[in-house]
């Protein structure tokens, strides 16, 4: 009976933050210019854009930036550690490969890794699991891994809104600097 309380309730987040999201895809869609990423994926933005992922879950959004250049990058990572799976087609599904794509790719259109900053967001624990089991805790992973990436490249995290249970939509303006985080029955804010 608890595994079944257990499934019916992650099922009625799933539902609710579909719902979400596309609401907010609605709000997001009367600002031109917003370029979009989706799940293990990432693009760059420059000045007069902003760049947006959606349902941020477990998932961790994470936005390069430099705070003299309008440009900047975003990649929406799914998992810690693309060593652990085999047959990996995409490396922007991973935190340890994502980010480095994303690194590489600001470099050729201009940015310095040593002035790259970095915002994070994501990362909840969307689903509780009878047991602890390493599925509950994914987004904790992804977070972990994040962190340490970005460590071990230099780049420091300016601002980070991660963990907790629910989900997250973001939109970065390169212009700004700003990442407007937008949760479900919450105020969105600014980090």
């Amino acid at each position: 009976i608890r595994r079944s309380m257990d499934i019916s309730c992650c099922f009625q987040r799933c539902i609710h933050l579909i719902s979400f999201c596309k609401n907010w895809e609605l709000e997001v869609q009367a600002v031109s210019d917003v370029i979009r990423v989706g799940i293990a994926d990432m693009n760059t933005c420059t000045d007069g854009e902003m760049i947006t992922t959606v349902g941020l879950g477990s998932c961790v959004g994470v936005v390069l930036y430099e705070k003299s250049k309008n440009l900047a990058g975003l990649v929406h990572i799914m998992l810690p550690d693309s060593t652990k799976i085999r047959q990996n087609q995409n490396p922007l599904k991973f935190a340890d490969t994502g980010i480095l794509a994303l690194i590489e790719e600001l470099e050729r259109k201009g940015l310095s890794r040593q002035r790259m900053l970095a915002k994070i967001a994501g990362g909840a624990k969307m689903f509780q699991f009878s047991s602890d089991s390493t599925m509950g805790n994914i987004g904790e992973k992804n977070v972990e891994a994040v962190r340490e990436t970005l460590k071990q490249y230099g780049i420091r995290i300016a601002a980070e809104d991660v963990g907790l249970n629910y989900g997250r939509t973001i939109v970065f303006d390169p212009q700004t600097k700003e990442l407007t985080i937008v949760t479900a029955g919450k105020k969105k804010h600014i980090i």
